[in-house]
């Protein structure tokens, strides 16, 4: 009997430390500061993620042309299924982005132009052909340029889905869906990613694929630019993607690195961005991106070992140092 009732107490005050700690993740989410900063790190961490490998290709340009490009994807799909978003949207968009690669390289293998040439070449031309089928056919439905491009952040907090009994906004879920697709992607071929990105001709002997194993990665970074689209649009995205992972190259060589690094220079970035345009009452996505550029200076100028401080300080020590003649036996 004693057992059943001390059995009851402690399952009732269980109950209780989980509605409290409910209750307080409830408050937290509904606090603006805290989803807002959330959203902004996990596109970060996801972008940062399939950036370091574009990085490392010497491909960032392709983060922005797959970014504005895919506008035209989102269109088409919208003109044939009548669905603003969803997995059918992140197919279109997956679509979209092997085309532009497709098609720049087909550009490139002409030699008739480089391969930066035509990238500026394919994106431009797929853009405006997607904002002109979005003012001609979808001109009444919630999608525009202006959303697209530069998204707005600030208010994330208001579009949630009811998630285990806690609102959750639901950029969050979808960011954090796509962060769990790129690192698992990742985590599963990250020897055959990092010989196909250093030496694609050796892992192409060793049947890993490279070419394949690209154009998946291009499909999620496709994929990972439309999950950002409403929250951040394109312009914070191609910041997350592109120099976080640079500021990481400068700091260190190892591509497990690189991750952490740029994942955490994502998150200072989200922290401090938000915090910086609430007190200069600027744009919070714009300040992100901000962030990201200060956090990739600070990493020119102080990196450990390529450094412009570092370098000079370097090259000081070894003009004062004394070189000792030559000892002739």
């Amino acid at each position: 009997m004693g057992a059943n009732v001390a059995g009851r107490k402690g399952s009732e005050t269980g109950g209780r430390h989980l509605r409290r700690g409910r209750d307080m993740i409830a408050e937290l989410l509904t606090d603006t500061a805290l989803p807002i900063i959330l959203v902004g790190a996990m596109v970060g961490i996801a972008s940062s993620a399939v950036g370091t490998f574009l990085v490392l290709r010497g491909n960032s340009m392709l983060t922005d042309a797959i970014s504005h490009s895919i506008v035209f994807g989102i269109v088409i799909v919208w003109l044939l299924t009548k669905q603003q978003s969803g997995p059918v949207q992140l197919i279109g968009a997956a679509l979209t982005g092997l085309l532009t690669v497709l098609l720049t390289e087909a550009l490139a293998n002409t030699k008739r132009v480089k391969q930066d040439a035509a990238i500026g070449l394919v994106f431009p031309a797929l853009f405006s052909i997607g904002v002109l089928l979005l003012n001609v056919y979808a001109n009444d439905v919630h999608i525009d340029t202006h959303t697209v491009l530069l998204g707005e952040i600030g208010f994330v907090w208001l579009d949630t889905i009811d998630l285990f009994g806690l609102p959750i906004p639901q950029a969050l879920v979808s960011m954090s869906i796509m962060t769990l697709l790129n690192y698992a992607f990742i985590g599963l071929f990250y020897k055959e990613l990092k010989l196909a990105t250093f030496d694609p001709a050796l892992a192409k002997t060793f049947g890993f694929m490279p070419t394949i194993l690209f154009y998946v990665l291009l499909m999620l970074t496709s994929s990972t630019a439309v999950a950002a689209f409403d929250a951040v649009g394109a312009v914070l995205f191609i910041a997350f993607a592109i120099v976080p992972a640079s500021a990481a190259y400068l700091l260190t060589d190892r591509l497990w690195m690189m991750f952490i690094i740029g994942a955490l220079i994502s998150i200072a970035s989200s922290i401090s961005g938000y915090y910086l345009a609430v007190y200069l009452n600027v744009s919070i996505g714009g300040m992100m991106a901000v962030m990201t550029g200060v956090f990739l200076i600070l990493a020119f100028l102080l990196g450990p070992r390529y450094g412009l401080a570092t370098q000079l300080l370097k090259r000081r020590r070894d003009r004062q140092s004394p070189v000792e003649p030559p000892v002739n036996l």
